[in-house]
């Protein structure tokens, strides 16, 4: 039997076992020589069928631990509700959505007036020589570090508002862009899937191999102008995101 075949077994059996909640987070799995001995096959086998589960973001692999289960516990995210806030909820959309899982939202904030890169400004349709205000925020999660959410706003719209000053937004910036007259009425998102630079790896502390989603949401206003573009770096082992359809 081919020798990919083989490893690919061994990973689909320890998945399985992981999936089934037979082996749970923080659980060792078992080491290199009892796998070679209950599958009889080699050790560069075991090896390989290890990696493949770390790649998958489903085990840690450390030199005193050995191999053991990562906790997934991903964040459920529901993209149409950002712009339908709930009743009587202060809170911005991300604060939220932790805060209904019973988890405890944190964030780190850096704001600052800047010439987007191209892509940003061809979405916000800002001439050669117009400005940004970015707000750069690392999203926290149970004090761990959970993705990334980068929002940029003409600077020309938002100058004098809250959004170009340090600090939180309690209410949330898509409040105060209603507030100065630029509900968005409407968003168009782009989602893809990429593995992480360097830097994103760090920032996130990421496990070796572990995709990231990149998220892109442009707001429009009731005239059609784009008032804010929103780039999220989320790795694919924390979140799902859900989009609920309603057909008319």
């Amino acid at each position: 039997m081919p020798r990919s075949t083989l490893y690919q077994q061994v990973a689909s059996e320890l998945r399985r076992t992981i999936y089934s909640g037979a082996l749970g987070p923080g659980d060792q799995l078992p080491t290199e020589a009892e796998l070679m001995l209950a599958h009889q096959v080699s050790r560069n086998t075991v090896r390989l069928a290890l990696g493949e589960l770390v790649n998958e973001g489903l085990v840690t692999r450390t030199p005193r631990r050995g191999t053991v289960v990562r906790e997934r516990r991903p964040l459920l995210m529901h993209p149409q509700r950002e712009l339908r806030p709930q009743s009587g909820e202060t809170r911005e959309a991300f604060a939220w959505a932790v805060s209904q899982e019973g988890r405890s939202p944190g964030q780190h904030i850096e704001v600052s007036i800047v010439r987007p890169a191209e892509e940003i400004a061809s979405r916000l349709e800002l001439a050669d020589d117009e400005h940004a205000v970015v707000r750069r925020r690392l999203r926290f999660v149970d004090g761990q570090p959970y993705n990334t959410n980068d929002s940029y706003f003409p600077l020309e719209l938002v100058s004098d508002s809250e959004i170009a000053r340090p600090g939180d937004i309690t209410r949330g910036a898509n409040r105060v862009l209603a507030e100065l007259g630029h509900p968005q009425v409407r968003v168009v998102d782009d989602i893809w899937a990429r593995m992480p630079t360097s830097s994103e790896a760090d920032r996130l502390q990421l496990q070796q191999g572990t995709p990231v989603m990149v998220y892109v949401r442009v707001g429009y206003d009731s005239s059609d102008a784009p008032v804010r573009v929103a780039v999220s770096v989320l790795p694919a082992d924390k979140h799902l995101i859900r989009y609920e359809l309603e057909s008319r």
